[in-house]
């Protein structure tokens, strides 16, 4: 690496012998899947005209680490703040950390004030959602230094007017980039002031459910019930009480709170992956009374969580992968369902139809029945076994 009018460069070869040997670990890893694509390398490339050594950044949706461990180790900064939404994603980034033997030079924080204090660039990975977008560009508008710059890419085919529009209305120059391998850059200057409250998370009444939904920029579906979930509801007079239920990638904790105010004697977990989602889930609670009664966990697939400790888990679970659209996350859930569920207990789960999950289910959780099905979504109920489930 040499150094060119203040702006770093690098060896053509070492980002990408960096970026390579990324793995996704302990997220769903399949050869169609990787640890970082080519808006990240762009990310990094169009960043080094804008970075010294003595730059501070502030990161965020660093899937894997691609952009801090880059930063670090290819560009030679000293000193980056990453956010990440997935507990899974910021382990990834410690795990590919130790690999390059890295254990400095990066910290893990909240979309918060700490994440943005005295940094000069902002790299982010441009969401899936609109509202996402709007939560991210808010907070560094909000909290940024003036002089912040901030880098905002993704890949061309999931890209929208959309996000320029949301992009100038928190900033005065937005600038897109001419796309490269199919990545396209956006960049925004000179922040508006910001007045009021942050607005996130929200909070809408829902008349068919009478609850009151929370949510943050990054949760499926946002304040709204989806169509699976409302589907699951319907059976929700047909499920057992038992003492401790688990809502299994809980999103924003409709099932978690619709099951605790029906079986008030019940214990109730709701967990995720996603520190958006907890967030969103602990507001719903508390917004509709239930704080005492749901207790709200980030983690991985209920890793933390002991075995055959629940006599009920909901799930929804998920069927993309990031933009692609994988089994691997469902198949995760089930496998982790088959451990933490009691003998006798049951798993309920709604997933689309053309994913046929009945044979996984009957591998990694127990005997499953289907309790309902219509056009689009399938319920299916799985028994725990009284031995093991295979892993």
């Amino acid at each position: 690496m040499d150094k060119e009018g203040g702006s770093l460069r690098v060896a053509d070869n070492s980002l990408d012998i960096i970026l390579s040997g990324l793995r996704r670990f302990p997220d769903v890893e399949a050869p169609n899947l990787q640890a970082w694509d080519a808006t990240d390398k762009l990310l990094l490339e169009t960043a080094s005209e804008l970075l010294t050594p003595d730059s501070r950044i502030a990161v965020i949706g660093d899937r894997y680490g691609a952009l801090t461990l880059g930063a670090l180790a290819a560009y030679g900064v000293r000193n980056v703040k990453v956010h990440q939404d997935l507990i899974t994603g910021e382990r990834a980034l410690r795990n590919n950390a130790a690999v390059l033997k890295i254990d400095s030079g990066f910290a893990q924080l909240p979309l918060g004030a700490a994440l943005f204090d005295d940094v000069d660039v902002v790299l982010l990975q441009l969401p899936k959602t609109l509202a996402e977008l709007e939560e991210a560009a808010d907070a560094v508008a909000r909290y940024a230094a003036p002089h912040t710059v901030l880098l905002a890419g993704g890949r061309v085919k999931h890209m929208s007017l959309g996000m320029n529009t949301v992009l100038q209305r928190h900033f005065a120059d937005v600038q897109p980039q001419l796309a490269r391998q199919k990545s396209r850059i956006l960049i925004a200057r000179d922040a508006r002031t910001v007045t009021g409250p942050a607005p996130f998370p929200v909070a809408d009444r829902s008349s068919e459910l009478d609850l009151t939904v929370c949510a943050r920029g990054a949760v499926f579906a946002g304040t709204k019930l989806d169509i699976g979930t409302r589907f699951l509801l319907r059976y929700l007079p047909d499920m057992p009480a038992a003492g401790n239920v688990v809502d299994l990638g809980c999103g924003t904790g409709i099932l978690a709170a619709m099951y605790a105010r029906s079986h008030p004697e019940s214990k109730v977990t709701a967990t995720d992956q996603s520190a958006a989602a907890v967030d969103s889930a602990r507001a719903t609670a508390e917004a509709n009374g239930l704080a005492g009664r749901i207790t709200v966990l980030q983690d991985d697939a209920m890793g933390s969580l002991p075995d055959r400790s629940a006599g009920l888990i909901l799930l929804n679970p998920p069927f993309h992968l990031g933009a692609s659209v994988h089994a691997g996350a469902g198949i995760k859930m089930f496998r982790a369902a088959g451990r933490v569920l009691m003998p006798g207990g049951e798993l309920w789960t709604v997933y689309n139809s053309h994913l046929q999950y009945l044979p996984a289910l009957e591998r990694f959780v127990g005997p499953t029945r289907v309790a309902g099905r219509n056009a689009k979504f399938t319920v299916a109920v799985s028994t725990g076994r009284s031995e093991r489930a295979v892993p």
